[in-house]
């Protein structure tokens, strides 16, 4: 099965022998229909993510949101049989979008400036192509464009994208289209322009008004040979004064280009047969940032050395962990830990120089500033995941979020980061638990302004209804229709600020963050022993409905689900349910009672193959429900929870992701789960267990140590965890403390067909804060 996929998508790998970590990794892979991935070159944690989008279907028109246009998040649909360019910002399975700037599209004959329609390819710049000239692998990508009969090659370092194009003999074009996006619509670029410096070499700007409010990308663009002629048109056009512009022919050679919807173009004499490289430096902060970016990174470097040296960084990033068995699952696995290394992405120049969240350019000093922290989604697993297996570049991430704190006219921290802007996406104010989290497991910071940020954030009475939230304790639902969902995450927040104050002995605000940390309680309807939501007067929604993802007080998600959510009090949520009995009841029922489609299908990010039963995966909220076992009277059943998660949500085939990758959030959960334990509560030094899906997986560790997995008798019919032993003794706890991974070491599971029923005592359960002595 494997060595069909691989080669029906062109990857180059012959066999399930092959030696390199790369080899099982299929950029490819991603969500049915929703197509949140992009198969194009980066490297880890690059600036650049260079690949093709197959469509131009625009977020709104005049005002109109247009659905289709979810599918096209990460630009590329797989489904598609054409490819209009490749742009060279893209963000990694997100469920909402921008970027695609500054896209590239070679062509050869007649000059289009508009890239058509993908019922007729000719009707525009685009090209049809074929999946079986397609190739896609870490740090590389290449299509061959039948309307051209051009053969497209791409790879990149952190903060340029190089193309290389082998056309057929005669001239060939080179397609700039700075009004092309992802999520576009008309108005979004505010404004473009271009400059041709030299007969090689070209440097210039746009600007967006996107999800994103002011998007500032500016590039260097060099060609290995001449330009012989070119031009270029703002197709908008619609601007009544021109001042004394209007004198030039400024479509045809001239140098200054510029407009809203600027498109150009550049022809060069391909009659020798040798391919044309272009190399594409972004900056957000000015085109010298960027001539910097291309010669730091670029300078006397052919395409095929360029993209060797990709190659070598996604080798050398994936082998931080060693895994063995099933080829099936180990594509999943490496695929999965090449998802986490996507984003965040590095948001500075070589020099250190980077724009801030005041439109200021900034200097890093000492560290390395990252952008795209898709907060609500990857402070559950993905950065907990850095924490484990890169404490230094975790720590220059806590350090960028320090930053925007500093740079914020809000003095808070950021809820969604985005290309030097706070686009406000989501809820919660999970930045929290991410310093929290590192603290605990050893980051150094400034504590002191760690914390003060954390208050801060917790109390911006604007955002979210916070000021309710202080008063009464819960968010009330005719101020925010997504209010139970927030009251449960701002509780789970409070718990992190609670533990981190507790830990500098900073009685005052640990005893009130304490008391916040308790709030989920009144969200609980004694009627029903599920979350709804409240009214100011603190009566509940009537009508409520518990299986219903829309209008019930929840946000991507339903009652059934998120009412699970209170990840640093387990054995308190498991009292609100009427104690263990009820409790594991529930739990089999979220997990084999089927939800009715019309529960989820106006949801764009909940579909049904992210579903098992009622229990969702394909969205955040739920990651760690099925580890709650392992605080009940049956701690068997989280071995099978996970291994049914294992077995539908994540498959080695195009379609393969059940929902939104949400920037290496799913794929995290499934590294941890696949090496046996999950951070259920971020914040806490512990990973609760669960059950591996590998025979072996090794883990380098910076300071040298090794901590390893092993699954004996690992097998389809062998999900069931018999017995643990950490370093060769019995272990009888139901976690791992993050020491007992950091020091190294080895932890065998010896696996069967039958569960060990035994049942964890009290001690050896994971934390909750009701179970913490005062």
């Amino acid at each position: 099965m494997r060595r069909i996929l691989l080669i029906a998508t062109g990857l180059l790998c012959l066999s399930a022998q092959a030696q390199k970590l790369t080899d099982y990794v299929n950029p490819l892979i991603g969500t049915k229909d929703m197509g949140h991935t992009f198969p194009g070159a980066c490297v880890p944690h690059g600036s650049v993510q260079l690949s093709p989008d197959t469509d131009t279907i625009p977020h709104n028109v005049g005002g109109v949101y247009q659905k289709d246009a979810y599918r096209y998040c990460a630009g590329y649909q797989y489904e598609d049989e054409s490819i209009v360019g490749f742009s060279h910002t893209h963000m990694n399975g997100t469920g909402h979008s921008d970027l695609g700037d500054i896209l590239l599209m070679p062509t050869v004959g007649a000059i289009q400036l508009n890239p058509g329609v993908k019922e007729d390819t000719r009707s525009g710049y685009r090209s049809a192509y074929r999946h079986e000239n397609e190739v896609s692998r870490p740090g590389y990508y290449s299509a061959f464009l039948d309307d051209y009969g051009v053969k497209a090659e791409l790879t990149a370092t952190e903060r340029v994208g190089i193309h290389k194009y082998t056309y057929p003999a005669g001239e060939g074009n080179v397609i700039i289209d700075l009004d092309h996006g992802i999520y576009n619509y008309d108005g979004k670029v505010l404004w473009s322009n271009l400059r041709v410096e030299n007969d090689t070499l070209l440097t210039g700007c746009r600007i967006t008004n996107g999800w994103a409010r002011m998007n500032q990308v500016y590039f260097a663009i060099s060609f290995s040979r001449p330009i012989l002629r070119y031009g270029g048109k703002d197709v908008s056009d619609k601007s009544v004064y021109k001042g004394f512009w209007r004198r030039f022919d400024m479509e045809h050679d001239f140098p200054d280009m510029a407009g809203r919807k600027l498109k150009t173009y550049f022809v060069f004499d391909m009659s020798d047969g040798t391919p044309l490289e272009v190399k594409v430096a972004l900056s957000a902060v000015s085109t010298d940032g960027a001539l910097k970016n291309l010669r730091a990174e670029t300078a006397g470097k052919s395409f095929n050395e360029l993209c060797a040296l990709a190659t070598e960084k996604w080798e050398k990033a994936l082998s931080v962990i060693k895994a063995e068995g099933d080829e099936d699952i180990k594509t999943s696995f490496y695929t999965s830990l090449y998802h986490t290394m996507i984003n965040p992405s590095v948001y500075m120049d070589v020099d250190g120089a980077y724009r801030g969240l005041d439109r200021n350019v900034h200097q890093a000093d000492g560290f390395t500033n990252y952008t795209v922290f898709s907060l609500w989604d990857t402070f559950r697993a993905l950065h907990p995941l850095f924490n484990l297996m890169d404490a230094r570049k975790s720590k220059d991430m806590l350090g960028s979020l320090m930053k925007h704190y500093g740079q914020s006219v809000h003095k808070a921290l950021p809820i969604w980061s985005h290309m030097g802007n706070e686009n406000w996406c989501m809820i919660g104010y999970h930045a929290v638990s991410l310093l929290s989290d590192g603290i605990t497991k050893g980051i150094v910071l400034d504590n002191g302004q760690a914390l003060e940020a954390m208050l801060n954030s917790s109390t911006l009475s604007y955002y979210d209804g916070i000021a309710s939230y202080m008063k009464l304790g819960y968010v009330p639902l005719e101020e925010n229709q997504s209010a139970a969902s927030i009251t449960l995450e701002y509780a789970y927040d409070d718990w992190t600020i609670y533990h981190l104050a507790k830990a500098m002995g900073n009685k005052e605000v640990a005893d009130r963050y304490k008391e916040r940390a308790m709030n989920y309680k009144k969200m609980f309807n004694p009627a029903t022993g599920y979350v709804s939501p409240r009214y100011t007067d603190g009566s509940w929604k009537k009508d409520f409905n518990l299986y219903d993802t829309h209008g019930q007080g929840f946000i991507e998600g339903n009652s059934l689900n998120y009412s699970f959510f209170v990840p640093h009090d387990v054995k308190g949520l498991i009292s609100c349910m009427g104690g263990d009995k009820e409790f594991v009841k529930r739990l089999d029922r979220l997990f084999t009672e089927d939800l009715p489609a019309e529960a989820y299908e106006h949801t764009e990010d909940v579909t049904a193959e992210g579903i098992l039963g009622s229990y969702v995966h394909g969205n955040e909220p739920s990651h760690h429900v099925p580890y709650l076992y392992m605080w009940t009277s049956q701690p068997w059943k989280t071995a099978e929870r996970i291994r049914e998660v294992f077995d539908k949500m994540y498959k080695n085939r195009i379609d393969g992701l059940c929902g939104n990758d949400d920037c290496g959030q799913m794929s995290a959960w499934y590294i941890f789960s696949a090496m046996g334990f999950y951070p259920v509560c971020p914040g806490s030094d512990q990973y609760v267990l669960g059950a591996p899906a590998l025979d072996s997986i090794e883990m380098q560790l910076e300071d040298g140590n090794t901590f390893r997995v092993k699954a004996e008798n690992l097998s389809a019919a062998n999900k069931y965890v018999k017995s643990i032993y950490l370093n060769g003794k019995p272990y009888t706890k139901a976690y791992l403390n993050h020491a007992d991974v950091v020091k190294g070491g080895e932890l065998r599971f010896v696996m069967s067909d039958k569960p060990n029923k035994r049942k964890y005592k009290e001690e050896e359960k994971p934390y909750s804060l009701s179970a913490e002595s005062n």
